[in-house]
């Protein structure tokens, strides 16, 4: 069941360092249960191989633009962009349909005319909803299995 905004139990930060270890197992756990209706096992492994799979990612997401979701002291969602490129999106899978991932792409696509993602299966019926129009679908190797996404974009018109 959905809840209504007026009961919306989360804040949305700036991401901080410390972050990392909870954002990655988030992100792990997420992949393997969440993504599991439309990859296999060996596309989730790949993906997403262990609770720290995210560790390579620490300078980046100090660079971007990061920010955290959270609710009762925990990290509930997150989601990075690096300019127009909206890199990272991810809910915790027991917290989905809370508008927690609209609320961290609202912020991350703000200001920007246009921004582009590579969305999964499982996310592409989400960005869609926000308006973004596939360019693509394409053909990912991590750790040599293949995994469907689709380039994605959302242009907002500009204001004259």
């Amino acid at each position: 069941m959905r809840r209504e905004a007026s009961e919306k139990s989360y804040t949305v930060r700036q991401y901080r360092d410390e972050d990392l270890p909870f954002v990655s197992r988030l992100f792990f756990d997420t992949v393997h249960s969440v993504n599991a209706a439309d990859y296999t096992y060996a596309q989730l492994s790949a993906w997403a191989p262990a609770p720290n799979c995210l560790d390579a990612k620490r300078e980046a997401f100090l660079r971007q633009n990061t920010l955290v979701a959270e609710s009762c002291g925990r990290i509930v969602g997150f989601g990075s962009a690096d300019g127009e490129y909206l890199d990272m999106l991810f809910t915790h899978k027991d917290h989905l349909h809370l508008g927690i991932a609209s609320a961290i792409a609202d912020r991350l696509e703000c200001g920007a005319r246009q921004m582009k993602v590579c969305a999964s299966v499982t996310a592409k019926p989400f960005f869609e909803r926000r308006g973004y129009k596939t360019i693509k679908e394409h053909t990912a190797e991590r750790r040599g299995v293949s995994l469907t996404n689709y380039e994605m974009v959302l242009i907002r018109p500009s204001a004259t």
